[in-house]
């Protein structure tokens, strides 16, 4: 099915299917996640995962219309996969530390909590203001 792409086979090989739903923390493995939930994401999207990885310098590729078979949810936050090139067209790995699906799955549910989009969701702002509150009552004492 990957003729749309590309008429060359081996380009299965080199770029892989990443859904969301695969490092997301919130699913089951029956549900479709690939990875151990400690180490998932809550809710990762595709631009997560592609924002990430552009990051790290993948090649990638979001098909926004594909849905994983099992996601019963249609809501937008869960459509859409992400094509990852893995290697060159000779077969040679694009990046030594992507060397399977399973290693840009574990890198994506890694970084994504580092990106800006989630620590300001997970209150990063609170911390801040502490540490000022902490400065003023330093120049109190003095």
């Amino acid at each position: 099915n990957m003729a749309h792409l590309t008429k060359n086979p081996a380009d299965k090989e080199r770029f892989i299917c990443v859904y969301p739903v695969y490092i997301n923390s919130k699913k089951t493995l029956a549900e479709g996640r690939r990875i151990p939930a400690e180490k998932a994401v809550e809710n990762p999207s595709c631009a997560e995962i592609r924002d990430v990885l552009t990051a790290a310098g993948v090649n990638v590729l979001v098909e926004v219309n594909k849905m994983h078979p099992r996601e019963w949810n249609r809501d937008v936050q869960f459509k859409g996969r992400v094509r990852v090139q893995l290697k060159e067209a000779d077969g040679s790995l694009c990046h030594n530390k992507f060397s399977s699906r399973k290693s840009v799955m574990l890198y994506v549910s890694e970084m994504i909590p580092k990106l800006k989009s989630r620590a300001q969701k997970s209150g990063g702002g609170e911390s801040s203001s502490q540490q000022n509150d902490g400065k003023k009552t330093k120049k109190k004492k003095k």
